[in-house]
């Protein structure tokens, strides 16, 4: 078993004292990334940053770990995209005012974000403009910003689409929502996809993370089948427009 997988193991033991279990996915951190005692208190310490207080346009990703954060937003009036489970049916844009007043913590859920929000292509996202700011779960990180645990690369993907149309950027601020027991302190060696994150916020403190190599940019074609690009809308849409087949 590989160090990461180890640690990995570790930290999903210590998890589950402190988990909200998901309706679907109960507590396989494998599938989910959950919500966690004391994300009202992370999520305080995101919304008093700077970078989160200049945001004019988000990206979220759909982890629970994120949905008081989500309510946050909605409630400030900031326009967000987040993608919908796994991206597999693409991205959703919820623009400022579309939610009635006491419906905000109903529309931060994945449930409600399907009936507010609607769908949204690359290149709709591309016509309102560059995203400020960034949040994702992770189901563990190193305290030196790389998140590892479930395997999917999701975010990475994301981010890979985005920078490949300029709607991020190497200085475009991330930062992710945990519990303190998902933090380690221990080496964890980056894959040249990972997407290193600026911040993490967990109920005991804020970590800012001091990056010393450049995020990748853009898509890596080469390692990816053409079915896994049509399992994904918006990659298949990427692909297209990049004439890659």
């Amino acid at each position: 078993m590989s160090q990461s997988r180890l640690i990995r193991k570790g930290i999903w033991q210590r998890l589950k004292d402190v988990a909200r279990a998901d309706a679907r996915f109960h507590l396989d951190f494998s599938e989910v990334i959950p919500d966690f005692d004391g994300s009202e208190q992370a999520t305080e310490r995101v919304l008093q940053n700077d970078a989160f207080k200049a945001c004019r346009f988000a990206f979220v990703t759909p982890d629970n770990s994120l949905t008081l954060l989500r309510q946050r937003m909605i409630e400030a009036g900031i326009p967000l995209v987040m993608s919908t489970f796994n991206i597999r049916r693409g991205f959703l844009y919820l623009a400022p005012g579309v939610v009635p007043k006491g419906a905000e913590l109903y529309a931060s859920w994945l449930e409600g974000m399907e009936h507010f929000a609607t769908p949204i292509s690359l290149e709709g996202i591309a016509q309102k403009g560059s995203f400020d700011f960034a949040a994702t779960g992770a189901s563990a990180v190193s305290s030196k910003g790389i998140r590892f645990g479930k395997g999917h690369a999701y975010f990475d993907l994301e981010w890979g689409m985005f920078t490949d149309l300029g709607l991020m950027e190497e200085t475009t601020p991330v930062a992710s929502i945990v519990h303190d027991v998902q933090v380690t302190d221990e080496t964890v060696i980056a894959s040249d996809l990972d997407i290193a994150i600026d911040m993490i916020a967990t109920p005991e403190k804020l970590i800012r993370v001091e990056r010393n190599e450049r995020r990748p940019r853009g898509i890596r074609w080469d390692l990816l089948s053409k079915e896994q690009i049509m399992d994904i809308p918006p990659l298949a849409e990427l692909a297209r427009i990049r004439g890659v087949f």
